[in-house]
């Protein structure tokens, strides 16, 4: 019998998206200079306020309050109406050191020594069912939601739009598990003030259907467009009006959004966050790690459906054990305990091992803040970063980084010859 699943995703401007972003844009500013830096940087927004919390250790200064005025800025939090403006709203640094106590476990007589910042188990998913190797309603509803962005940034349509937004699409499956049709599709975006309630939603119900959804479909892949077709039922901010959003309608945490960072649903998650934590910390580093086997070992053939999971013991610099799971999907003559075995000589890893592998000691992060970590576009990028030196002249980096490398098929060959396929 065919059974519903459902992800959703949340825009840049939702506000525990805003508390990521920031801690990211503080922790790349950081790397950026010192690339050595420990950071762990915990953000609160509310209403006209925002609170800056954490660890770091780092050789140089950097102006946490003019990087958290930039982002929110670049988001779109520019109008006082929104109760929460770059410029003005206040910002409360409690940023300190990192423990001595944490540090010595991290950093050891040599950078291949280094322990594990913390203990925990890290998972990786990859399913074959979209190009990108993602759960296909998580990937329709990151997608619903770059459209919305960049509507409302181009301002040439949809002009009441306001930067926070969630939504969330049902797929219907097949009992072999494929794709039949988009069932249900939720929206809510938050909008400029109307006076008539029954017009602004009507209007937002019709430029959703006719302008955002056809722009979705028409960038979707052929395979996934015909799942458009169907009588879809639209659910377009159920409650009414959706006036006050962002920090002033709901205070926003860094890490809060774990499942919309990930798979959806799908697959699993250890309960670590990732956003403002440097490449030390496995709960990013490690989740990443793990994406990018098991996006690769789906992208070899060894199976349709791949769930990956690492755990590690603070300060110990192998892991504890590396489990997978292919869902009775394999497609070699292989348990999942002789496919980990196999994992575990293809891929190294201890943590400095992935930091080097995967290029994580690098100002790469802010763009993994929205819209989710794993399944976008591995690209090479130009990015620049200024600061006051300790001289009072600004100090200038310009730096070419590569992206989302966890997301490369680069291990494929060497799967396929490992497996013998």
């Amino acid at each position: 019998m065919p059974y519903l699943f459902t992800s959703e995703s949340v825009s840049e401007g939702h506000p525990d998206k805003v508390a990521d972003q920031i801690s990211d844009s503080i922790l790349d500013n950081f790397l950026a200079f010192d690339p050595d830096s420990k950071v762990a940087c915990e953000t609160l927004v509310t209403t006209g306020q925002v609170i800056l919390a954490g660890e770091i250790k780092s050789s140089i200064y950097i102006d946490v309050q003019q990087i958290t005025r930039d982002t929110i800025a670049k988001i779109g939090y520019t109008k006082s109406e929104y109760k929460f403006e770059a410029e003005s709203c206040g910002i409360l640094s409690a940023l300190h050191e990192q423990s001595k106590d944490i540090n010595r476990g991290v950093d050891k007589a040599t950078k291949e020594e280094q322990g594990a910042g913390d203990q925990g188990m890290m998972f990786g998913y990859a399913t074959g069912e979209t190009d990108n190797y993602m759960p296909l309603a998580l990937d329709l509803a990151h997608s619903i939601l770059q459209v919305l962005s960049k509507i409302r940034k181009e301002g040439k349509q949809m002009t009441y739009l306001r930067p926070d937004a969630k939504a969330q699409v049902t797929i219907e499956y097949s009992d072999d598990n494929k794709p039949l049709g988009i069932d249900t599709i939720v929206l809510s975006t938050q909008h400029d003030m109307f006076d008539d309630e029954i017009i602004v939603l009507r209007t937002i119900a019709d430029d959703v259907k006719n302008i955002v959804i056809p722009q979705v479909k028409a960038e979707s892949k052929d395979e996934i467009k015909p799942l458009f077709d169907g009588d879809i039922t639209y659910h377009i901010n159920p409650t009414g009006k959706f006036e006050i959003g962002g920090p002033h309608g709901d205070s926003g945490l860094t890490g809060r959004k774990i499942i919309v960072d990930t798979y959806g649903g799908k697959g699993a998650h250890g309960g670590g966050a990732f956003s403002g934590k440097d490449p030390s910390k496995v709960d990013r580093s490690a989740a990443y790690a793990t994406r990018h086997i098991a996006k690769n070992l789906v992208a070899a053939g060894v199976a349709d459906e791949v769930l990956v999971q690492v755990s590690y013991a603070i300060g110990v610099t192998e892991p504890c054990g590396v489990y997978v799971n292919t869902y009775g999907t394999s497609k070699v003559k292989l348990s999942d305990g002789e496919i980990a075995q196999k994992v575990e000589k293809l891929f190294d890893l201890r943590p400095y091992a992935i930091e080097t592998r995967l290029k994580l000691r690098n100002p790469i992060y802010v763009e993994t803040a929205a819209y989710g970590h794993m399944g976008r576009k591995n690209e090479t990028v130009k990015k620049r970063f200024e600061r006051n030196g300790d001289s009072g002249k600004t100090e200038v980096r310009e730096l070419e980084v590569e992206l989302f490398t966890w997301e490369k098929l680069d291990y494929v060959d060497k799967i396929k010859e490992a497996f013998g396929l």
